[in-house]
């Protein structure tokens, strides 16, 4: 008889990676996959911002550049790291202005200060394999240590978090 193997208790690290092409339809699949994973470890108080940001990211890398781009989520308990690879090592250009509600480009950088705990950013050089590219990522923390759904339905963990 073959068992399942068990889920990863919520205060466990784990990790996602999902590569992409450059196509239209990309930032739409991250979203949508990120809703799922979020969902299944039980994060959902992080999807709408997680949602926002990743989806921002992932369509500047379509739009600017050629190659595939990548999306990986890191938790490591009590934060959740995105980060958004892509083959163009330029980085996003300071903001040096406000941004209006009008404008049609020029706001990821000010979504990404007003939405993300912490974010930032680096160019890799070339590599063995070609261009390093460059990678964007941002950080969003739990609020309150673990979800009420964790709570409910782990009396361990909820004598843990009394403890502490």
């Amino acid at each position: 008889m073959r068992t399942e193997p068990a889920p990863i208790p919520f205060h466990q690290p784990w990790q996602y990676e999902l590569s992409f092409p450059c196509d239209p339809r990309s930032p739409r699949i991250a979203r949508t996959t990120l809703r799922a994973i979020l969902a299944a470890h039980q994060l959902d108080e992080l999807s709408y911002r997680a949602e926002l940001l990743t989806s921002e990211l992932a369509t500047n890398s379509v739009r600017h550049t050629k190659g595939p781009a990548a999306v990986r989520l890191h938790w490591l308990h009590p934060v959740l790291r995105i980060s958004v690879w892509d083959m163009s090592p330029d980085l996003p250009k300071p903001l040096r202005k406000a941004v209006s509600v009008y404008d049609e480009e020029g706001r990821g950088l000010a979504i990404l200060e007003l939405v993300a705990d912490r974010w930032g950013g680096c160019a890799m050089g070339e590599g063995p394999y070609g261009p390093g590219g460059k990678t964007i990522w941002f950080e969003l923390a739990v609020t309150d240590g673990l979800p009420t759904k964790v709570l409910a339905g782990a009396p361990a963990l909820r004598r843990e978090r009394r403890s502490s």
